[in-house]
């Protein structure tokens, strides 16, 4: 799975914390999430999109490998 969290913080010009705080998680998690090295919950995923006001699949790419 990819994403494109990096991207969306960018455009909204919110460090890592900032977004972290607004989804309620750790910033350590959002450093995972932007490496692709963690695959959020649903209720994750759904608050980050929220957050950028876009949909989950606007947000993630789910790939089979």
């Amino acid at each position: 799975m990819t994403n494109q969290i990096k991207v969306y913080r960018a455009k909204f010009n919110l460090t890592q914390a900032e977004l972290a705080q607004k989804v309620n998680v750790r910033r350590e998690t959002i450093v995972f999430l932007e490496k692709n090295k963690y695959n959020p919950s649903l209720r994750l995923a759904y608050s980050l999109s929220c957050v950028f006001s876009v949909t989950i699949e606007e947000l993630f790419s789910f790939k089979e490998e």
